[in-house]
This record gives C-alpha cells, sequence and structure tokens, in this order.
C-alpha cells in the first residue's frame, strides 16, 4: 500500500495568507509613494470636469493617396498643432492622437475657444524664404550671432561641392548690431537692398523685357518709407525670448509681404530674422527625410521637389548663391517660425541636401517638417465641446455625489444581509479604491490619463463589479456550510469554484471595455479606460487581499464559531448534520431448521 503524501495541501487551501497581505500593502504604499514623490496627488482632470474646449479632429488624405494616414504624418501633425496651440500661450494645452486618424485637443479654461480652433484647424504654411538679415533674438545690446552652420548643397556633390558646405561651416556671419540703433541701420540697409526676383536668370540680369531702371529715378514714396521704419522699429524692439512677443507678429508672416520672424540657431538660442518674400513653398515639396550620411558619417537632410518647385527652387539658389552671408541663406518657416535656415553656396535644383550640426532626432524632425508641407493630409473637425468651470466642478460634484450614494447603498446592503462578512467587503472595497486613486494620480504625466465624467461613471459601474466578486466568494462559502462543513475547510473548498466565477465574469467586462476602447473616440475612451482598469484591480483585490483575509478570519472564534452577526450561522443558513452511513446486521440461524 502506498504511503499518504502529506505534503499535498487540499485544492484552494493557502498556508501563509499574512504573507499575500503583506505584499499588497507594499505595493499600495510603493504606489502612495511614487503618487507623492512625483507631486502628483490627485488625478488630472479633463476638460468636461476642469473647464476648457476639447476639438476632435478627423485626418482625411486625398483621393489615391490613402496611405499617407500613418502613424507618422499623425505625430507630425500633432506637434505641428501643439506648437500652434502653444503659441497661443497655452502651457497646458494636449495634443495626442486617438486611434489610426483622429486628433484630440484639449484646452484649458481662460483661451479663446475661437482662436483656438482657427489654429488647430487649419493646414501648416510651410515656405522658404531668403534672408534679409538676421539679429540676436533680444533687444539688449548682444553680440552678433555666427553665420548657421547648416549648409545647402546638390544631392550629388562633387569635390567642388564639398569643398563649399566645408567653407560654410567656417565662414562667420557678416557682423550685426550689437546695440538696437546698429541693428535699425542694419535692417534699413536690408530693406534698401534690392529685392531678390524669383524670375531672374542664373546671372541675376533682368529680363529682356524690362529695361533698366534711369539714372535719377524717384525715390520710394511715402507710403513705403513709412513701412519701412515701422518694420525697422519692430525688428529692433522684438524680443524672440517672449512667447507672446513671437504670437504677436502674426500678419508679417504673409507669404507675399517681407516678414520678420523667429528662430533658433542650433545652439538653441533665438535669433530674429528680416525674410523677403515666399519663394517657395510647402506644395512644392515632394519629400523629405533625416538621414545618415555613411560616406561622412553624418545626419543629413534630404529634400525633392516636384517639376515646378525644381524651377522656382533653381531660380532662387541661383541668386542666392552669389550673395554673401546672411543674405546667401534661405530660411524654411513653418507657421510664421524659422525651422532652419542654411546657407546657398551653389545652384541647386530638384534634389537637394541640408547639413549641418544634426543629430538623429534633428535632422528627422526637420525632414518630418518639410514633408508636411508635401503631405496630402486635411483635417476635419468632428465634434468641438466647450465647458466653463463653474459647470465643470458641478458635473465633478454631481459625479462623486452619484459615486458616494452607489457606494453606501451596497455597504448597506452588504451589512443587511452579510453581517459580519460585509467588514472584509468594505475592507476591500477601500484597498480597490486606494489602488485606483494611486493608479489614475500617476497615470496623469505618465500617459496623459485625465479623469473626465464618463470616466468617472466607469469607477462606479467598478463597485457593483468588485462587490459582485466578493457576494460570488462568500455565497460558495456559504454553500459550502450549508453542506455541513465547518467554517475552514468550507473556505478553502469554496475558493476553486469562486474563483473560476470571478475569472470569467472580469474576463467578460474586459473584453467588453477592451472593445468599447477602441472602436469609440473621444470620451467614451474615458468610461472603457477606467472599467477596465477597475476590472484588473478586482482581480488583484480579489486574490491578494479579499481571500488571504477571508482565511485569516476563519481562524478568529468569532467567524468559526457560527455567531448569529458573522453572516455564517449554520442555523440560518439551513444548514443540516453530516450523514453518516449506519451498519447493517445479518442474523445467521444457528438451527438448520430455521434456515
Amino acid at each position: 500500500m502506498a504511503a499518504p503524501n502529506r505534503g499535498r495541501r487540499p485544492a484552494g487551501a493557502q498556508g501563509k495568507p499574512g504573507r499575500t497581505l503583506v505584499l499588497i500593502l507594499i505595493a499600495m504604499v510603493a504606489l502612495t509613494g511614487g503618487m507623492f514623490a512625483t507631486g502628483d496627488t490627485t488625478p488630472r482632470l479633463g476638460i468636461d470636469l476642469a473647464g476648457g474646449t476639447t476639438i476632435t479632429l478627423k485626418a482625411k488624405a486625398e483621393p489615391g493617396k490613402e496611405s499617407a494616414v500613418n502613424e507618422t504624418n499623425m505625430n507630425t501633425a500633432v506637434g505641428i498643432i501643439e506648437r500652434r496651440v502653444n503659441g497661443l500661450g497655452v502651457s497646458e494645452a494636449e495634443v495626442q492622437t486617438q486611434g489610426r486618424e483622429h486628433i484630440i485637443v484639449n484646452i484649458p479654461k481662460g483661451t479663446d475657444s475661437e482662436q483656438a480652433r482657427e489654429q488647430v484647424g487649419t493646414t501648416a504654411q510651410l515656405f522658404f524664404r531668403p534672408v534679409l538679415t538676421v539679429a540676436a533674438g533680444g533687444t539688449s545690446p548682444e553680440p552678433a550671432p555666427s553665420a548657421s552652420k547648416e549648409s545647402a548643397t546638390d544631392g550629388k556633390k562633387d569635390d567642388k561641392a564639398e569643398k563649399a558646405d566645408k567653407d560654410a561651416k567656417s565662414e562667420e556671419s557678416a557682423s550685426a548690431s550689437a546695440s538696437p540703433t546698429a541693428q535699425g541701420r542694419a535692417v534699413t540697409d536690408a530693406l534698401k537692398a534690392p529685392a531678390a526676383d524669383p524670375t531672374a536668370s542664373a546671372s541675376g540680369s533682368p529680363k529682356s523685357s524690362e529695361s533698366p531702371k534711369a539714372e535719377g529715378s524717384p525715390a520710394p514714396n511715402a507710403s513705403g518709407d513709412a513701412e519701412m521704419s515701422a518694420l525697422e522699429k519692430q525688428f529692433t524692439a522684438l524680443n524672440c525670448q517672449d512667447e507672446k512677443a513671437r504670437a504677436a507678429l502674426g500678419d508679417s508672416t504673409r507669404p507675399e509681404k517681407t516678414a520678420i520672424a523667429c528662430g533658433k540657431n542650433s545652439a538653441g538660442q533665438w535669433e530674429k530674422y528680416i525674410l523677403g518674400p515666399a519663394e517657395v513653398d510647402g506644395k512644392d515639396v515632394d519629400d523629405a527625410k533625416g538621414q545618415l550620411d555613411q560616406q561622412r558619417g553624418m545626419w543629413i537632410v534630404t529634400m525633392d521637389f516636384t517639376s515646378s518647385g525644381a524651377k522656382k527652387f533653381q531660380k532662387i539658389t541661383s541668386k542666392l548663391s552669389q550673395q554673401q552671408s546672411p543674405q546667401n541663406q534661405f530660411a524654411i518657416v513653418l507657421d510664421g517660425e524659422v525651422m532652419s535656415a542654411p546657407q546657398v553656396n551653389q545652384t541647386l535644383s530638384a534634389n537637394a541636401e541640408i547639413s549641418g550640426d544634426f543629430n538623429q532626432d534633428s535632422a528627422q524632425n526637420l525632414g518630418n517638417m518639410l514633408s508636411y508641407g508635401a503631405l496630402p493630409l486635411t483635417f476635419s473637425e468632428e465634434s468641438v465641446t466647450t465647458v466653463s468651470a463653474a459647470l465643470g466642478g458641478e458635473q465633478l460634484l454631481a459625479g462623486l455625489i452619484a459615486g458616494a450614494i452607489g457606494l453606501v447603498l451596497v455597504v448597506i446592503y452588504l451589512v443587511v444581509y452579510y453581517r459580519g462578512l460585509a467588514m472584509i467587503a468594505i475592507l476591500s472595497l477601500l484597498v480597490s479604491a486606494a489602488l485606483t486613486y494611486s493608479l489614475m494620480a500617476l497615470l496623469g504625466p505618465a500617459i496623459g490619463f485625465a479623469l473626465n465624467l464618463p470616466a468617472v461613471c466607469g469607477a462606479i459601474v467598478a463597485i457593483g463589479i468588485t462587490a459582485d466578486s466578493f457576494i460570488v466568494y462568500f455565497e460558495r462559502v456559504r454553500d459550502e456550510i450549508r453542506e455541513g462543513r465547518t467554517l475552514r475547510p468550507a473556505v478553502e473548498r469554496a475558493w476553486p469554484r469562486a474563483r473560476r466565477t470571478i475569472l470569467v465574469s472580469d474576463f467578460v467586462s474586459f473584453l467588453a471595455a477592451a472593445v468599447l476602447f477602441v472602436v469609440t473616440v473621444g470620451k467614451v475612451q474615458g468610461f472603457a479606460f477606467t472599467l477596465g482598469l477597475t476590472t484588473l484591480l478586482d482581480v488583484v483585490v480579489v486574490f491578494f487581499f479579499t481571500k488571504p483575509l477571508m482565511t485569516l478570519a476563519a481562524r478568529t472564534k468569532f467567524f468559526s464559531s457560527g455567531r448569529p452577526w458573522s453572516g455564517l450561522d449554520p442555523k440560518r443558513l439551513g444548514a443540516k448534520p453530516p450523514l453518516r452511513r449506519s451498519r447493517r446486521t445479518t442474523v445467521v440461524p444457528t438451527d438448520p431448521k430455521e434456515a
């Protein structure tokens, strides 16, 4: 006869429940500590609770170019929209993709919603402009900025072009102003210089149909002088380090006019520019990308132009290559901001590359920005929701009141029906609430999660889901007691059956939340995310808190003795004594006759 396996525990038995409780308590302390360490002790509120404007944009591709709606292009659009919104002076705006073809823009209270809609709803404006003059970005006397270390060359380089590229990197910029007065003189000289004629030939001679101006031609009219004077004063006073000053440039960036713009150089310092009228726009760019030049071991940005764009680019670079710095630079201007201002040392056409102090990120970012001008993407507004701060506060209060009412009703039901077992359920609900709160607070800065009104509804629904798991387990334990078992074996035998039911129920809830999160857009995703998160936490709490706590409770006299207020009184549950099999006795007759 085989010896019994003494080390084997019954199914569902838990030898050391205290260790499991310590584990979940450590997790709670760690999450709470992380919450206080990051300084985010409260969940971030969505626009519908904190007040503000939410704009949902849907990307649309041109016919035949449906593949343009992809992750790279959408992320580029997000970056451009974010810069636009931040240009309004909004520091807490959120711009993020949602799904494959939607962008959600959340603009907090205190921002002009109409101006914000105008900024995010229009296509990005990308232009190539000749540089007339450049100076340090502040208004106080500063040393002149060095020449751009970036240079534009033909995609196919020969030895001469290589030399020109190296010369461009070492060349210093023409001396700019060291004082506002000197800056003003530089501006005046730049404005009086003849503007680049896009129709001029490579040699710079005028068209045959145009006759040169005779000597003694009239001076510029009064309105032109006034405009030059105003532009000079604006440029001298401009402080590009001031975000509001950059945003106030506004109409000065119109493509057909001389413009003032700001941009950062390779050292990350602001510079201010006077730019000539736009010669090439973003639609003339066929493709652009940042890539590593294996031969030279440096990151570059390559540009391919359309047939019409190549002709425009050839004409303007032919003229710029004959100028001195900084007037041999062309500025790449995106939404009024100079993204790059490379020097031109040779005539360029359909293919060009920009080289300089690029790393992988800066090269790829500039390539994406250049490509955006050629992206066959437009955005349409699907929905715009504006909520005042007062209304948001009222909705938050209403949501909290609804949650409190739901929690009180659940607690009353548990106390009336389960009595002492209600304490285990209430403690489990408190642990679940603490985990949910700390995770929501941490997920705000981590992934941009914001608690909106549908998310509050998801949290309220989760109270019922969590309580349902406790009820399933308690009823299984009661069923075992009704069959005549004592509490400790009943707790362990009920667990495997209850565990299967709880897992199936939570799996269905989580699956529904996941599907809802994938197929919906906007605020409904907040409900789905919260429902999925709390469903997962329900599994964690039941397995690592409720079950171990129930095992420890079964060892106490209050519960194991089956007192009336324990909720496990055998008499109240209608338990019957265990059935015992009685032995049958057979009488064997001793007298053969009786047989």
